[in-house]
């Protein structure tokens, strides 16, 4: 079964939204991890509320497409809304990180927080 890190951030009610994404993702696999909350500035559009980042990390069957697909349905739950500002408020946004021992967000190498999230989950699994 692939090995899955998950990048997490939201601005809009954050604790909530994060923790909701966190139990859907727990039907998924009971084991599921959290890393640190980490609160952190905007990038890019910064007349908005600061962030709460953090990553998921788990083990499931599905493949990265069908797992792509199910974290957009739980956006899209959580309310979340598509703006053509990347960077723009948002109530969740989940993206995959890892797969196994392979990094498939670029975001991991642009922005301090995803790395520190992904590398503590990493750490705690013993992976590279």
């Amino acid at each position: 079964m692939p090995f899955y890190i998950v990048g997490v951030g939201s601005n809009i009610d954050a604790e909530r939204h994060i923790q909701q994404a966190f139990e859907q993702l727990k039907q998924i696999d009971d084991q599921i991890n959290s890393a640190t909350l980490l609160r952190t500035k905007p990038v890019g559009f910064t007349e908005q509320a600061d962030f709460i980042n953090t990553a998921f990390s788990f083990t499931c069957n599905l493949n990265s497409a069908d797992l792509k697909a199910h974290l957009k349905s739980i956006e899209n739950q959580l309310g979340r809304v598509r703006t053509k500002n990347k960077n723009g408020p948002r109530t969740i946004d989940l993206d995959i990180v890892k797969i196994d021992n392979e990094i498939v967000d670029e975001d991991y190498y642009q922005y301090d927080f995803v790395k520190k999230s992904v590398d503590e989950l990493a750490a705690k699994h013993n992976i590279r």
